[in-house]
């Protein structure tokens, strides 16, 4: 009998060594083992995502400047994704582990087999480096369980199923830490992703929060060390704003305009992602040419810099919250079309996560509303598009979280519009899933 069958009949399922206790020897362990893992794996996610910030900041700035470019040329982009989609394409097709997850699929917390490794760090390094709308959280998650298990391969936990889990997890939290600067942000990430009752839960949040906790020296530091940084999420110089009437009564309609419009990018990214299932290299290198348009499009119509919609927008998002003024209400719906855009057909095929172009996303609706919408201040507009796109990624808590360390002192007062905000874009892009299952059903049951 299922462990959900005998919850449904009243019954506590049988435990097994690994979650008999908290407090029991074999969980002690692998508490350990989290600790023991954290520092190495977040050095290695350090150095992953240190490659891939000089290797942008060559292809993207030095690169263009040494070809006698003062400014990124519109075309840029055209190139530089179309080339990471031929990349891309030949890594899914013939190594192992096609390349990792699928972004348009959501965040994924399964074990990654070791020998998977090499074709997620292709991948994805291509992908981010060369400008296709993802972020680095994907690939991260992969290769921080990867390595975990590669770690733990010649110790007794290794041959029970769950504590192979839990320590593939544990990896995955120190790794992803990195990224997000912060263990707890970790740690709830993957509450939320794995799903698990309250009890599994538990056993599996501590490793992760010892893991990420312990790997949170590698950015914060210790003694007179300072730690290594690789770019701060953290937006300097917002004030502090207390909430208005009309920035709460707002909450809730951005927070479902943000649901529908990035659930529509998802929905795209869903349909490359099949199509490329048959047309692997052909849909893979068109989808990275449509994305390259679309930030050539934006340059030649605006006059702002095709980079504003390639990549993942973490650094331009910093730009946008401090200075709104450099976009006019067009640039902004330029940008927020054509992101959207770049942003589904590269979730579809190309290596990365959802997670950082959702809030990039997010926040430009935020601003937009503050733009056309009397009353709405921008710190809390802002904040509450950046926490919508987080949670239809289907992380509600961890946006609120997120969003407040982002934001920092300026959203000690946000947390009620940020709650709301996460809230109706969970519930607004599980209702546009659910219709969408149910009318495919329909033709099935007749």
């Amino acid at each position: 009998m299922s462990a959900e069958a005998s919850q449904d009949h009243g019954q506590t399922p049988p435990a097994t060594a690994s979650e008999g206790s908290l407090a029991s020897r074999g969980y002690v362990i692998l508490l350990l083992i989290a600790a023991l893992i954290g520092i190495p794996l977040s050095l290695v996610a350090f150095g992953f995502l240190a490659v891939v910030h000089e290797l942008e900041h060559l292809v993207w700035h030095t690169l263009p400047e040494n070809l006698g470019y003062h400014e990124l040329p519109a075309w840029w982009p055209i190139v530089t994704i179309g080339f990471a989609g031929v990349l891309v394409g030949v890594v899914v097709k013939f190594l192992p582990g096609k390349g990792g997850h699928v972004p348009a699929l959501g965040l994924a917390a399964g074990a990654t087999p070791p020998h998977f490794l090499p074709g997620v760090v292709l991948a994805s390094g291509a992908s981010l480096v060369l400008g296709a709308v993802v972020g680095p959280e994907g690939p991260l998650i992969a290769m921080g369980g990867g390595l975990a298990l590669l770690a733990v391969r010649r110790i007794p936990a290794s041959g029970d199923p769950q504590a192979v889990a839990v320590i593939s997890a544990a990896g995955s939290a120190a790794a992803i830490s990195v990224i997000f600067g912060n263990p707890l942000v970790a740690a709830v990430m993957f509450v939320e992703v794995v799903g698990l009752a309250r009890r599994q839960a538990m056993f599996l949040l501590l490793p992760c929060l010892v893991a990420s906790g312990v790997g949170a020296l590698v950015f914060t530091g210790l003694g007179d060390w300072t730690g290594f940084k690789t770019g701060s999420l953290s937006i300097p110089g917002l004030e502090p704003t207390h909430l208005e009437v009309a920035d709460v009564v707002w909450a809730i309609p951005l927070g479902l305009a943000v649901a529908v419009i990035t659930w529509c990018a998802f929905a795209i990214g869903r349909r490359t992602a099949d199509l490329a299932g048959s047309h692997l290299l052909t849909v893979t290198v068109g989808a990275g040419l449509v994305a390259g348009c679309s930030a050539a499009l934006y340059a030649i119509v605006t006059d702002h810099s095709p980079e504003e919609v390639a990549l993942s927008g973490q650094a331009t998002l910093s730009v946008l919250a401090a200075h709104p003024e450099a976009w006019s209400t067009g640039a902004l719906s330029m940008l927020l079309i054509c992101k959207c855009l770049a942003y589904g057909v590269c979730i579809g095929v190309f290596r990365g996560g959802p997670v950082f172009p959702a809030i990039f996303i997010g926040a430009v609706v935020g601003l937009l509303a503050v733009a056309v919408i009397p009353n709405i201040q921008t710190v809390p507009g802002l904040a509450i598009g950046m926490a919508a796109g987080v949670a239809v990624t289907r992380l509600p808590v961890t946006g609120t979280l997120l969003v407040t360390l982002l934001l920092g002192d300026a959203a000690s007062d946000l947390m009620p519009v940020l709650i709301l905000a996460s809230v109706a874009a969970f519930v607004g892009e599980e209702y546009l899933s659910g219709r969408v299952r149910r009318g495919a059903a329909v033709p099935a049951s007749h």
